[in-house]
């Protein structure tokens, strides 16, 4: 299992959250074999709520952040966008 590192602004990262954040990146893990490690920092605004996230594989970091109204549908927007930058990139490392 990959350490997923959670760190943010505002609002602290309850339970809830928490669980939530590292079931979704349960799917991303799937997507990322050789993944080390995953960040992911949370920005709570009063009008938006926003997420970040990086995945260090060996060799190459990957980056995505989203943003709404909602925490839960930010995660699952950049859950999203994680997923499609790792199957990127895994195809032009397969096409290397």
């Amino acid at each position: 299992m990959i350490v997923i590192q959670f760190s943010g602004h505002g609002e602290g990262i309850n339970q809830e959250l928490h669980d939530f954040t590292t079931e979704k990146f349960e799917r991303v893990q799937k997507h990322a074999p050789g993944a080390t490690s995953i960040h992911v920092f949370f920005n709570v605004n009063k009008l938006s709520q926003e997420a970040e996230a990086t995945i260090h594989i060996p060799g190459h970091e990957v980056y995505a952040s989203s943003e709404s109204e909602d925490m839960h549908k930010t995660l699952d927007l950049l859950v999203v966008k994680l997923i499609r930058q790792l199957d990127r990139h895994k195809e032009k490392a397969r096409n290397s």
